[in-house]
């Protein structure tokens, strides 16, 4: 298959080519040099101040404040001010529109999903709780001891267990009524925020009022899509730290929640519907978790079989291509020598009519 619905999912955007000559040249050369010899050196060294210093600040209050809402209210305040850190190294600009998220019970939050940034990006205007994949090296570890302190919820989607447990704990979660706002990203994987894939129902079967948040980048200054399957992630945040900026609008849209003989799936369908709508997203009814699984390692046969069936289309195809112009010219030659016999039977009768005049 040349090209598919499925794979347009989780495909990044190419940047456009220069049209290179004598003027533009320099100044493309002027603006390498100030995105990776004068902002990254710069934004590196003041993430890293800032970034460092509020997890040694975060760590201290959690190993000497007694559990409580005080120490609760003070960590999320430093995660905040983290996620601040991060939006201000990729010279974010960030337009929310709506209202600020407030705790409730029996409330969670739900929103398209492009890169683990987007959380980043939300925690900066207001500390959510979140489900996610957990991942490996550094990023497990802000996953285990600064997050989990909010009380984010890890689980690996290749086991069903932590699935029921994680479950579990999101309605228990849900149910507090001093609990940080949850965040769910249903779409369970990273879409490159042109479409949306199909929503998982776990969010929306729990009989929990459901808030929608879009997020919509700006594609123009860098691409926020998060390919995991083809660069790290740390190649990923470099890429956005060598950016001119990060620009997104942030829709937090009106709490929905489910009808009377409505579906979970058809309720996370009308949801997905809305988010879709505002940022700007084609909805395709594929599930995104098919992209971790190697059709060719489970059947080896069912491409190879594919494959065949689409080569004799194709050649069927090409065959009765070729063999219309092969018809077009027998006919052509065939009238051709017809013509060619009327016109020699015309001359003989001719010649037989004037040879006749003679002997008259």
């Amino acid at each position: 298959m040349v090209d598919d619905s499925f794979n347009k999912c989780f495909t990044s955007t190419r940047p456009e080519p220069w049209n290179w000559n004598i003027y533009l040249f320099p100044i493309w050369v002027v603006g390498v040099l100030v995105r990776y010899f004068i902002l990254f050196p710069v934004r590196l060294t003041l993430l890293m101040i800032a970034f460092n210093a509020l997890i040694l600040m975060f760590l201290v209050i959690d190993i000497t404040l007694p559990r409580g809402r005080q120490k609760m209210a003070i960590q999320r305040k430093l995660v905040q001010w983290m996620s601040c850190a991060w939006v201000a190294a990729w010279h974010g600009v960030i337009r929310y529109h709506g209202p600020k998220p407030t705790p409730g019970p029996n409330r969670i939050w739900v929103s398209n999903h492009t890169s683990m940034i987007d959380y980043v990006v939300l925690c900066s205007y207001s500390p959510f709780a979140v489900i996610m994949q957990l991942h490996h090296g550094w990023i497990a570890f802000l996953q285990k001891r600064i997050l989990s302190s909010l009380g984010c919820l890890w689980f690996n989607r290749t086991e069903v267990n932590d699935r029921a447990v994680v479950a579990a704990r999101m309605r228990e979660h849900v149910n507090k009524p001093d609990a940080i706002p949850l965040l769910i990203f249903p779409e369970g994987t990273c879409v490159n925020n042109e479409y949306t894939v199909m929503f998982k129902r776990g969010a929306f079967d729990i009989g929990a009022t459901v808030c929608p948040v879009a997020i919509k980048y700006n594609k123009i200054f860098v691409d926020a899509f998060w390919n995991s399957r083809r660069e790290s992630f740390g190649k990923h945040l470099f890429r956005l730290l060598t950016s001119w900026a990060l620009v997104c609008d942030i829709y937090f849209l009106e709490p929905q929640a489910q009808r009377e003989g409505e579906s979970p799936q058809e309720f996370a369908g009308r949801v997905q519907a809305m988010i879709a709508k505002y940022a700007n997203l084609r909805i395709v009814p594929w599930d995104g978790y098919l992209k971790y699984y190697n059709l060719g390692e489970k059947n080896p046969g069912l491409i190879e079989k594919r494959r065949r069936v689409l080569a004799d289309v194709l050649r069927g195809y090409l065959g009765k291509q070729a063999q219309q112009p092969a018809a077009a010219a027998a006919a052509a030659a065939a009238a051709a020598a017809a013509s060619g016999s009327g016109e020699k039977a015309a001359k003989g009768e001719q010649g037989g009519a004037s040879e006749g005049k003679k002997e008259l």
